[in-house]
């Protein structure tokens, strides 16, 4: 690395900083808005069921994997590849991570922008009073805006670069800390509303109570895909972040945290949503405006309905900024270190080619509406193509390097901490990369590719 740029990684100050700028990462839009609708187009309890199963048995052991590649290289993805595997095709995994961020920053900050105009519609008031129709009515009249969706882009692009200039310790590290628990304890109040509606059994029933009868490949790939995408899997982010990691923390100790705060949320989620549209007479199986529907109905049954609404508001932007930087950064980072530029023209660089592709997929939920390839929109491709493919197919291939081809020494050392820590539970993680992981992530890709057929 180049002189300028050697003072561009930082590390994460203390093991609590570093669980809550992992977490917040991680804590998002894919938790509050991606897995109850997920959840509700794919059987409720039955998706539930299966997602808890990929998330401990999978998704812990690739973040452990992920972290380690990061922590013991120091590097992004691209450049920890090639230190790790000198001569050797792996660096392609690292670009492949790279250009995941890059499509995931292109949609994500498309709905994170929707936080902002909801936050600025409860701020005006505009959000009391409407009842289920008027706003499904009033979220697809949004979306068909001709400018207001594409300009939250832009804002929500723009803050976001701001803070990856910024750095990563001063900017993300320091308000996660302070807004993820207060995010938490909001969504803990939905809850205790929502679960007063009546009705609210129904929902509960539907999220807690599997029918396996609803267990199909398409709940399995699903379910596996939005593990991937909610814990940041597979597209190079938990590398980077592993990077900042100190020598001194508990890689295991900081993935199980991270991975429980991560599932806590996302059900939390569910059971302030689910009870409300069972209670209200919606279905949970409304797709990606689910939020953005139901719950401002909810919020506004609340006692100051406004100030709870714009709370939410603001502090589920706040969820989704602590993601996105994330996501930049693994882009930026690339830049930087490969390419040697300053960090103000590598974000400059990331910010600005995201948001090409980022307006066009803004522009198929409203004016590109009708254009459409295999049947989905341009948004629905970028999903698609990286909660389904790109993910776990990344994942597939971090769990092969790391079980069978990355050096003993090196996962032994991060692992224990060069010694540090008892390592009683490796020859389980290495069953689990070796052997679980790569099995269960490659039959859900070839499922998806439809060469396999389960049943």
């Amino acid at each position: 690395m180049s002189e300028k740029n050697s003072g561009q990684r930082d590390s994460f100050s203390t093991n609590f900083g570093a669980i809550a700028a992992i977490a917040g990462s991680a804590i998002g839009l894919g938790n509050i808005w991606r897995f109850p609708y997920v959840t509700g187009e794919n059987g409720g309890g039955a998706f539930l069921f299966i997602y808890l199963i990929f998330i401990v048995s999978i998704g812990v052991p690739v973040m452990i994997s992920e972290f380690i590649i990061g922590r013991s290289t120091q590097r992004n993805p691209y450049g920890a590849f090639r230190l790790l595997a000198p001569g050797k095709p792996w660096f392609l995994i690292g670009l492949m991570g790279v250009l995941a961020a890059f499509f995931i920053l292109s949609f994500y900050t498309t709905v994170a922008g929707w936080t902002l105009e909801y936050f600025y519609q409860s701020v005006t008031g505009n959000l009391g009073g409407k009842g289920h129709d008027e706003l499904t009515a009033m979220f697809s009249s949004f979306l068909d805006h001709p400018f207001r969706p594409y300009l939250w882009f832009l804002i929500f692009m723009g803050l976001t670069a701001l803070i990856i200039i910024s750095g990563v310790k001063n900017g993300i590290e320091r308000y996660t800390k302070l807004l993820m628990p207060l995010l938490f304890i909001l969504l803990l109040l939905l809850v205790i509303r929502s679960l007063t509606l009546k009705g609210a059994g129904e929902g509960l029933k539907f999220l807690f109570r599997p029918d396996f009868s609803k267990i199909t490949p398409k709940v399995i790939l699903e379910a596996l895909g939005q593990g991937f995408f909610s814990l940041s899997i597979g597209m190079g982010t938990l590398i980077t972040y592993g990077s900042y990691i100190r020598k001194k923390d508990n890689l295991t100790r900081i993935a199980s945290y991270v991975v429980f705060s991560d599932t806590l949320v996302a059900v939390i989620a569910g059971v302030a949503i689910f009870p409300a549209v069972f209670a209200l007479g919606g279905s949970a199986a409304s797709g990606e405006g689910l939020m953005f529907v139901v719950l401002p109905e909810v919020l506004h049954k609340l006692p100051f309905g406004n100030i709870f609404s714009l709370l939410f508001f603001i502090l589920l932007a706040v969820a989704a900024i602590t993601s996105t930087i994330s996501v930049l950064e693994v882009i930026v980072a690339f830049l930087v270190e490969e390419k040697n530029m300053p960090r103000k023209k590598a974000t400059v660089i990331a910010t600005v080619s995201v948001s090409i592709l980022g307006l066009l997929t803004v522009a198929s939920l409203g004016s590109l509406k009708d254009f459409t390839i295999l049947g989905k929109n341009i948004f629905g491709i970028l999903e698609y193509l990286t909660a389904n493919i790109m993910l776990p197919l990344g994942g597939l291939f971090i769990v092969i390097f790391t079980g069978w081809f990355l050096s003993r020494a090196i996962l032994k050392s991060e692992m224990t901490n060069n010694g540090e820590i008892k390592t009683r539970y490796l020859p389980v993680y290495l069953v689990l990369v070796r052997y679980l992981a790569p099995v269960a992530i490659a039959c859900v890709f070839l499922y998806s590719l439809g060469i396999l057929k389960f049943w």
